[in-house]
C-alpha cells in the first residue's frame, strides 16, 4: 500500500484544516487507517484511527471534540478534519495503514505496516 498525505499548511489558532491521505496498491477497505503526528523533539504520537468497515473510530484524548477521522472507501482516501487548532497541534502528520486482521492497539505506531510521507501542520498563536 502506498500512502500520500496532503492538506497541511500554516494556519492561525482557532482555524481548521482537513488532511487527506490517498492510498493505492491494495483494496482500501481491507485496511484500518490511522493518523499520527510528530512535533520537533518529541515522540510520534497517536491522533486517530478508523476501521476499514467504518464501524469504529478511535481518538487521542487531546483531540476529542476537535478532530474527526473519516474515510471514503470508494475514493481510497482517509481524512482528518481538524477544528479549533492550537499551537500545540503543530507537527508533521502521518497517515498509516494496517490490514484489518492485524491485532494490537490502534494507538501504537508499531502496529501499523505502511506509512505515508507526512504533511506539515503549523499553527501560529
Amino acid at each position: 500500500v502506498q500512502l500520500q498525505a496532503s492538506g497541511g499548511g500554516l494556519v492561525q489558532a482557532g482555524d481548521s484544516l482537513r488532511l487527506s491521505c490517498a492510498a493505492s496498491g491494495r483494496t482500501f477497505s481491507n485496511y484500518n487507517m490511522g493518523w499520527f503526528r510528530q512535533a520537533p523533539g518529541k515522540e510520534r504520537e497517536f491522533v486517530a484511527a478508523i476501521r476499514g468497515g467504518l464501524d469504529s473510530m478511535y481518538y487521542a484524548d487531546f483531540v476529542k471534540g476537535r478532530f474527526t477521522i473519516s474515510r471514503d472507501n470508494a475514493k481510497n482516501t482517509v481524512y482528518l478534519q481538524m477544528n479549533s487548532l492550537k499551537p500545540e497541534d503543530t507537527a508533521v502528520y502521518y497517515c498509516a495503514a494496517r490490514p484489518t486482521w492485524y491485532t494490537g492497539n490502534y494507538d501504537a505506531s508499531h502496529n501499523y505496516v505502511y506509512w505515508g510521507q507526512g504533511t506539515q501542520v503549523t499553527v501560529s498563536s
